[in-house]
């Protein structure tokens, strides 16, 4: 252990200060596929049942029509953020009719790219915005690779944690610059070390045949319908997910938040000319919202983020340059198909030991290559994480994965102690534990688990449709109650009317609306 790391957890430890740990806040945003009863890509419009994609604070949809989003609030603990998650699951069932939410993170059987339908959000000039810039994901990505579904996890840490540990180290700095500092020294520390979770959480080491749509590739096939690596974690974080060469120069290492921050304030300016060469319209037709790098900020993907709660009609750079960093979104955990909510407590409350020793362990600038070998080592476990003997950069040394996240998980150990003694409780040393027994024993993890059930003579389609009715059947069983059914039917009425209300009020001209939309992120350069 560090002498930094040594130091703030004995600060936190102390009576006076440990209740800050049980003010860390979570929240959960899961993405699934609305698919029918035969694992075909339900291509009915979003259910009204379920209100205004547009306008409610819960359920809205991804990039297509057919992938729902759901959003929890934020909760001191994670069992209650899943618990809420939960509630939404079930009052989505009992709209959706006949339809099944897809359990695993790859996609089902699609059809052909025409046919899958982007998300609509309406007529006012903001839902407008919203569906040009899902053409525009099309027209640069293609449709099929925006129906994969993930799991996004959001975590801080309590302004009064940051204050204590700023005055303890005698730190000069802002409030504001202190606080995003240290998020962006976790965000080294996650890139050094997630690799760690794609090992453990990673659940998509196969995918349907018609996925890769021709395109070459190294996957092997499992069956006739099939395509896997075998000892993959993640294909979905791979390069099989999203593919991108106008963001292959995007790789900000988070040295700070300016570096970040200008970085993409110079994609979402900067043309590129295979999308110039598309052009934004075709007549009046608009194709995408510009012919830079990167539309909006948002396009781009990356394992976990810097956030801030945005101000209505507030940029998400705008926020973090104005107010700094508030939380971290971690954007690169599948979703697990055996479990209905596609994760558990268990696995949050690691995450929540993981996420806790990345803000408080000594985090050095990434130099010499660390960067590159961060990617490197992430993208290795992500396609061959099983591989007997597979080692991993660290440093100048080649060390073997089971050895460093042996090592990893007892560095662990003592955070997930300390939280455990903020809330009088053992369950994160025992998730933890869990963990310790992935590691030893690579037939527990998800991947493999997913692996041995299809060795059996199952298609990823066949197992995925199965869990799906498995999880369908779950949520129909326990419906809500009569007050929880009619809090979530007021939701979706009020949102409806909200979406109602914005197309009601006079629109202006949307291609103006576009270039004051554009404009608001170009005046942050002067």
């Amino acid at each position: 252990m560090s002498d930094i790391l040594t130091r703030r957890l004995a600060q936190l430890g102390e009576p006076a200060h440990l209740s800050l740990l049980g003010e860390c806040l979570h929240g959960i945003e899961r993405e699934c596929l609305r698919v029918d009863r035969d694992g075909q890509l339900a291509l009915t419009p979003h259910p009204q049942g379920l209100g205004s994609a547009l306008t409610h604070a819960q359920i809205t949809t991804d990039y297509s029509e057919s992938l729902l989003e759901f959003i929890t609030g934020t909760a001191t603990d994670p069992a209650a953020t899943l618990d809420e998650l939960d509630r939404i699951h079930r009052f989505t069932y009992a709209k959706l009719d006949d339809e099944l939410l897809w359990s695993p993170s790859m996609p089902c059987a699609l059809p052909d790219e025409e046919t899958i339908p982007i998300a609509r959000y309406g007529s006012s000039n903001i839902g407008r915005l919203k569906y040009v810039y899902r053409k525009g994901l099309a027209l640069r990505y293609g449709k099929t690779m925006q129906c994969i579904a993930g799991i996004h996890y959001n975590f801080s840490l309590p302004e009064g944690l940051w204050q204590l540990q700023q005055q303890a180290e005698g730190n000069t700095q802002s409030a504001r610059d202190y606080q995003s500092a240290r998020y962006i020294a976790l965000i080294r520390n996650f890139r050094r070390y997630s690799w760690l979770l794609m090992y453990l959480f990673g659940a998509s080491p196969a995918l349907d045949k018609g996925f890769m749509r021709g395109r070459p590739h190294q996957l092997q096939e499992l069956d006739a319908s099939t395509l896997y690596l075998p000892y993959a974690t993640s294909l979905r974080m791979s390069d099989l997910g999203y593919q991108s060469n106008a963001q292959s120069g995007l790789t900000p290492c988070y040295n700070d938040l300016a570096s970040y921050t200008d970085s993409l304030r110079l994609a979402v300016g900067t043309p590129y000319p295979a999308y110039v060469e598309a052009g934004t319209k075709r007549g009046d037709e608009w194709l995408q919202l510009n012919t830079n790098i990167l539309q909006i900020e948002n396009e781009y993907y990356s394992s976990i983020r810097p956030k801030r709660v945005t101000y209505s009609g507030e940029r998400p750079i705008q926020a973090l340059m104005s107010r700094g960093v508030q939380y971290v979104e971690v954007r690169c955990l599948d979703i697990n198909p055996f479990l209905p909510l596609g994760i558990d407590v268990a696995q949050a409350r690691f995450i929540d030991a993981f996420l806790l020793f990345c803000a408080l362990e000594d985090s050095p600038l990434l130099e010499n290559g660390e960067c590159s070998n961060c990617t490197s080592n992430f993208l290795k476990v992500v396609k061959e994480g099983r591989r007997p003997g597979l080692h991993l950069q660290k440093g100048s040394q080649q060390v073997e994965l089971k050895a460093w996240a042996g090592e990893l998980l007892e560095r662990i150990l003592p955070l997930a102690e300390l939280l455990d003694r903020s809330q009088d409780s053992s369950a994160h040393v025992e998730a933890l534990a869990q963990q310790q027994a992935k590691v030893a024993d690579v037939d527990m993890t998800p991947s493999a688990q997913v692996l041995a059930i299809l060795r059996q003579g199952k298609s990823f389609t066949e197992f995925a449709l199965q869990q799906s009715l498995r999880h369908a059947e779950y949520f129909r069983t326990q419906p809500l109650s009569a007050e929880l059914q009619q809090t979530f039917e007021q939701a979706a009425h009020d949102s409806l009317a909200g979406q109602a209300e914005l197309e009601a009020q006079p629109k202006g001209d949307f291609d103006a609306f576009v270039a004051a939309y554009q404009a608001s992120i170009l005046a942050l350069a002067v």
